[in-house]
């Protein structure tokens, strides 16, 4: 029996990175917010069984004006995001009752995720209780080491993307400790709770698009 598959995805942005009044989930990429783009990914795979979009109260409004702008087809509930991303994905995981299901949270900013890369970190969350994808930096890599710096072997680095998928069940007992300073992502606090992360292969493309070169580059993939 197939465990339910569940995406949590989260957006959060002010667009101040980005310079712009917009936030970034909402600007257009080919007439379309970033934010729909990501959604569509999801909806293409069936198995997913339901798309939870968490965002700050004071944008769900403007996001529904855009679902009917653009005549958005994607079922999806929406959550109220909190004041960080640590109690917006709480809140998102809040909705979510089943303990057995398996749960992918996902940056709101990163539309080109790759179905296969979704498909595969599902599986293997269902084997090992998490999964994340990680790529491998192709650039040199350095260390700071008090007041100076020293080369690191890149082999030992990953760069971790999302979606990051948990068991309910465990991801959900994680996210009920208090916050700390260490909580970069949704592994960090599944780490610190004793739980073992699992290595997936991401995919070179998934971006997360923060920054004016980020934009370029998106429409660079969505126009190859």
């Amino acid at each position: 029996m197939s465990a339910q598959r569940i995406a949590i995805v989260v957006a959060g942005g002010t667009g101040a990175r980005m310079g712009t009044d917009i936030p970034k989930q909402f600007l257009l990429l080919q007439g379309e917010p970033i934010l729909m783009h990501t959604l569509w990914v999801f909806k293409k795979i069936s198995s997913i069984e339901e798309i939870i979009l968490v965002l700050p109260q004071s944008q769900i409004e403007y996001w529904y004006e855009l679902c009917k702008k653009h005549q958005f087809k994607v079922d999806h509930s929406v959550v109220e995001g909190g004041d960080t991303r640590f109690e917006s994905v709480s809140n998102g995981l809040a909705k979510v009752n089943n303990p057995e299901a398996l749960v992918a949270i996902h940056d709101g900013v990163r539309p080109f995720v790759s179905v296969d890369v979704i498909e595969n970190c599902f599986n293997a969350a269902k084997h090992y209780g998490s999964a994340i994808p990680v790529i491998k930096p192709v650039e040199s890599v350095r260390l700071l080491d008090g007041s100076s710096t020293r080369p690191f072997d890149r082999e030992k680095v990953y760069l971790v993307q999302t979606p990051q998928v948990f068991r309910a069940s465990i991801i959900k007992r994680c996210y009920k400790t208090a916050w700390q300073p260490s909580f970069t992502d949704d592994a960090s606090v599944a780490e610190f709770l004793g739980e073992k992360i699992h290595l997936v292969e991401g995919n070179r493309e998934n971006i997360k698009i923060t920054t004016p070169l980020d934009m370029k580059i998106a429409e660079a993939l969505i126009n190859p």
